[in-house]
């Protein structure tokens, strides 16, 4: 299976995403890629710990990933993090088993890609998801 089978697949098949590190921002990228999401039918559910209890693009933040898979089925887990903290988003996505991780484009991280791979989950690294969902588009 090549990354652009894992892309299609993904796309094709996610309804619902944890976005992580999602900013109550305009003008950041997670806010700008988030909108696009929707925008295409997704549902987007915010995860940030320091805007936690507000609403972002209408919907409900959660403070961990953990904590927006109680309450909701995920397909997707779309981190916004720097590399170096994409690790433990990684385990927590394992951890709930969701079905895929993408990491954005600019985060690397091939350890946590590695891990998410062998515990069964698709997974993309160094790509943006509105690029991609608008190209397939």
């Amino acid at each position: 299976m090549t990354l652009e089978d894992d892309i299609r697949h993904i796309l094709q098949t996610t309804r619902t995403c944890a976005v992580v590190g999602l900013s109550p921002k305009p003008h950041r990228d997670s806010y700008q890629v988030a909108r696009v999401l929707q925008a295409h039918g997704w549902r987007v559910l915010p995860v940030n710990p320091a805007a936690q209890g507000s609403q972002i693009l209408g919907e409900m933040v959660y403070a961990t990933l953990a904590d927006a898979a109680k309450e909701h089925a995920i397909d997707l887990v779309d981190v916004f993090r720097n590399s170096e903290d994409a690790g433990a988003v990684v385990d927590e996505a394992i951890a709930v088993q969701a079905p895929a991780v993408w990491l954005q484009l600019g985060v690397v991280n091939d350890a946590a890609i590695g891990r998410a791979r062998a515990a069964g989950l698709r997974a993309v690294q160094d790509r943006c998801t509105k690029i991609e969902i608008t190209r397939h588009s």
